[in-house]
């Protein structure tokens, strides 16, 4: 008897995991099936988890008397107490009379035990919402859900993640529901005339960034939305869709300290690549007054070296030759899961010269530059590159990690915003004019041929043309490789939002975002003009869609696009003659003419990332004895 019970504890203790009991004939010939699955206890949704078990216990109660009705007539049924009981039907199972298959447990994953729905989806926004959502499909694919499909008419669960940060991004977003709504209302027409492939209509799921924004505006949209899931939440997502099951919203949108899906392996949505991102850390803790990141992220928090070193190790088994480490604030990565004590402040935070900031770090652990160290050393013929760091976090062992390895990308995102020191102190970006370009020379200095982008925002609150100016010269004068340049939008909750007035008119903030694209492709073309004549590395993407046919296209170290003819040249790896560039290959390509957007070289050499620099290297102190 007990070793029974512990049998059966054990077996419904198991997550997703289902039981099946034959009752003896004597009381009826229904079966009865648990299912135990152990779910996230979230304390924003209890009631509505409540509710939905009260459904459940409901129907499963209606079905027990129904069976027993249909089996026995009522002055047939047992008494009260020859009801049996759960206990009463262990020691039988037990008996030696009584066969093994009238106790049968089969732990059987909930894939098996339910019907799974395809899933389509779309991504908006920034890299890490690319991220995000591999992490919602590796989480989804563990719950049974494996199978995507190219077209939401296809689909019975659609995914679409969102990006908060301008307006414009989110009216596409709403344009998109608008649509996704269309299939769910008329889903019997649209199967009927062959428009739609999907066996029920479909269930919407809003993730990220505009989730965690508007909420329960988006769940009231005249029933477009079936479930809200803000971008700490997404392991709830199997329970969030369950509770559509059950004629309930599903909704969380809480906001975590410690959430960084370390321990989930991304599902890679761009299949056979030779790039890849990985997340290192979540949140920002800047609170620049423009920005809602904070509000819709959270704070910031780091994931364990040790976790990312395991992924790029298996990216770089699957043939992944370039990563992009990715934070909502990258450089303030700070992994302290190894600080002994800490009750206990460590060393102060180290900022960039001449820079300031709201939040004061209590606990320094590994810090950005440890963990680009670490990655460039254990993976030497892979290269790395970030995004998007903050001015505020570029001490100098960063600079110097990035001069002295060679497979860290000469290339840094460099977000100024404005080029004026009123409107940077308006914007809480912690840093004047002057402090920037100092930056900026300090970089070169250590890195001459860094290669440096940057982001903009024009018509700010209170933005005169005095400060617009500012911008342009600031554009000007650093000479920047890109950028992202985008007119204000006013977002709620911000700083911007409760303190400032959104006064500069739409027409001037198009006028100055005209004249500052201008500005930047007046500038950007000497650096790509300056590379003709030089010898770069490109790591090879794939054809040339200008012409597919005859050339290849990919990136060089400092982040410019170079496209080659595709000939056969020496293989410098294998030492097996000549053969064509494929996907993946590092060549050496010598640059012949620049568009001033890209460059165009003559292929020399197929090679390996480390030979290269080493053989750079040689050449350059060769070249200095000389000299």
């Amino acid at each position: 008897m007990a070793s029974s019970l512990s049998s059966l504890s054990t077996i419904l203790s198991q997550p997703h995991c289902a039981i099946r009991i034959k009752f003896p004939k004597q009381y009826t010939s229904f079966h009865v099936r648990f299912l135990s699955s152990k779910l996230h206890q979230h304390q924003s949704s209890s009631c509505r988890r409540t509710s939905a078990a009260l459904r459940r216990s409901s129907t499963f109660s209606l079905k027990i008397s129904r069976n027993f009705s249909n089996c026995q007539s009522r002055s047939s049924l047992p008494s009260k107490d020859q009801i049996p009981s759960l206990h009463h039907f262990i020691p039988k199972a037990t008996a030696p009379t009584v066969s093994a298959s009238d106790v049968q447990s089969e732990p059987v994953m909930i894939s098996d035990a339910m019907p799974r729905g395809r899933i389509y989806h779309e991504t908006y926004g920034c890299q890490m919402n690319v991220n995000d959502m591999e992490i919602v499909l590796s989480i989804m694919k563990n719950a049974g859900y494996t199978e995507s499909v190219e077209a939401p008419e296809n689909a019975e669960i659609i995914f679409i993640n969102t990006c908060a940060i301008r307006d414009n991004a989110e009216h596409k977003v709403w344009q998109r529901l608008n649509y996704f709504w269309f299939l769910k209302r008329q889903w019997k027409s649209n199967v009927a005339i062959g428009r739609s492939q999907s066996t029920h209509p479909p269930k919407v799921v809003v993730l990220g960034c505009m989730a965690e924004r508007l909420k329960d505006k988006i769940l009231d949209s005249d029933k477009m939305v079936d479930v809200v899931c803000g971008p700490d939440a997404y392991r709830d997502l199997p329970r969030l869709l369950e509770e559509v099951d059950y004629g309930q919203k599903g909704i969380n949108t809480l906001l975590s300290l410690e959430e960084t899906y370390a321990d989930i392996n991304p599902v890679r949505i761009s299949k056979n690549s030779i790039s890849a991102f990985v997340s290192v850390m979540r949140g920002c803790n800047n609170m620049c007054s423009f920005c809602i990141v904070p509000f819709t992220r959270g704070r910031e928090r780091s994931r364990p070296v040790e976790s990312i070193v395991k992924e790029v190790a298996e990216l770089w088994k699957e043939g992944v030759k370039e990563v992009t480490l990715l934070g909502q604030n990258v450089n303030s990565y700070n992994d302290t899961s190894g600080v002994e004590n800490p009750a206990e402040p460590a060393v102060s935070w180290e900022l960039s010269d001449g820079f300031s900031s709201m939040c004061k770090v209590k606990h320094v652990g590994l810090r950005f530059a440890d963990l680009l160290d670490r990655l460039a050393t254990e993976f030497p013929e892979m290269r790395f590159r970030y995004t998007s760091p903050h001015p505020k976090d570029f001490p100098d062992d960063l600079l110097y990690v990035m001069r002295d390895r060679y497979n860290i990308c000469k290339s840094i995102h460099l977000p100024a915003q404005s080029g004026s020191s009123a409107v940077l102190e308006r914007m809480r970006r912690g840093y004047t004019r002057e402090a920037y370009l100092d930056l900026v020379k300090k970089i070169r200095d250590i890195i001459p041929d860094m290669g440096i982008s940057s982001d903009f925002i024009c018509g700010f609150c209170g933005e005169t043309e005095e400060d617009h100016e500012d911008t342009l010269s600031l554009v000007k004068a650093v000479c920047y490789d890109m950028a992202y340049m985008f007119a204000y939008s006013m977002r709620e909750k911000t700083h911007a939002h409760r303190k400032y007035v959104d006064d500069v008119p739409d027409d001037v903030k198009q006028r100055r975002l005209t004249e500052l694209i201008e500005a930047f492709r007046g500038s950007t073309g000497q650096n790509y003009d300056s590379k003709i004549g030089t010898l770069q590395l490109v790591l090879v993407e794939g054809p040339n869609k200008r012409a597919p046919d005859t050339e290849l296209i990919g990136k060089s170290d400092r982040g410019h696009r170079v496209s080659f003819t595709n000939l056969p040249i020496p293989d410098k790896v294998d030492n097996n003659g000549k053969r064509n560039p494929k996907i993946g290959d590092y060549v050496e390509v010598h640059i012949t003419k620049s568009t001033r957007a890209s460059l165009f070289g003559e292929a020399l050499a197929i090679t390996k990332l480390s030979s290269f620099y080493s053989s750079s290297h040689e050449e350059a102190v060769a070249f200095a004895s000389r000299t």
